[in-house]
């Protein structure tokens, strides 16, 4: 299948202003989340983005970026009119949304998106990981994934939810928001309005849900960093320079 990797970002982060271009052991974080994108050998990458600098400083360092719409609601509104401009021919048929806040994250784990997707009954794929710490069980900023195990390290999502759930023995999942989608789904995803989960829960995945369409969850091994604050921004530069130490 034809894949078009798209990182859509923004200059709007009010907790760290000008996240997608703050230095990461010399490289913007958007460019370090690009480098990544494309060590994952899954196609064509892109920055789909509003902000002339991102464009810049994307381009400067070897990556293709677009400019779209400014008043885009969400990440997945801005990749649909990416795809659009990008692919006019219909050709590409998966589009893997990767946020540009994970710098560090594994080019492996952003291959694993895609594996839900060999089921031809599978709408949009997605990932999670076993949640270990207690205090994250608990925690609203954790979104967690309620689903039917489907193999050992498969689900079939059934709901998202920032409340501790399902209750009783067993795993919970910290959902991991990168998506992959079959072109049609995509299409099919931003025309629908939000629905009344989705705004309840704060989560964009549920009008999906809710519409009847099939999100199946790959686990994974590990949560990548997301950076959201001056504090985690320190943290990525740790990880990344231990990472070139070794």
């Amino acid at each position: 299948m034809s894949h078009l990797i798209l990182i859509p970002a923004r200059l709007r982060a009010t907790r760290l202003p000008g996240k997608p271009l703050a230095d990461l052991c010399g490289r913007p974080m958007i460019v370090q989340v690009a480098d990544r994108a494309r060590a994952s050998g899954l196609g064509r990458v892109v920055v789909a983005t509003d902000a002339a600098g991102i464009a810049q400083a994307v381009r400067a360092h070897g990556h293709e970026a677009v400019m779209t719409r400014t008043d885009h609601e969400s990440g997945s509104d801005r990749i649909y009119e990416a795809l659009t401009a990008l692919d006019v021919e219909g050709d590409v048929e998966i589009v893997i949304n990767v946020q540009g806040d994970l710098p560090t994250i594994e080019p492996e784990t952003i291959a694993a998106v895609l594996k839900p997707l060999e089921d031809p009954e599978v709408d949009i794929a997605t990932l999670c990981v076993e949640i270990t710490r207690e205090e994250e069980k608990t925690d609203p900023n954790v979104v967690k994934v309620v689903g039917s195990p489907l193999a050992e390290s498969r689900l079939r999502a059934l709901y998202f939810t920032r409340a501790t759930a399902p209750s009783g023995e067993g795993p919970l999942y910290h959902h991991i928001g990168l998506y992959a989608y079959r072109r049609a789904a995509l299409e099919r995803f931003v025309k629908l309005k939000p629905s009344a989960l989705e705004k309840r829960e704060r989560l964009e995945q549920l009008r999906a849900l809710e519409a009847g369409m099939r999100i199946d969850v790959e686990i994974v091994n590990s949560v990548p960093l997301g950076v959201d604050t001056p504090e985690d921004l320190e943290r990525a530069r740790e990880i990344l320079s231990n990472q070139d130490r070794a």
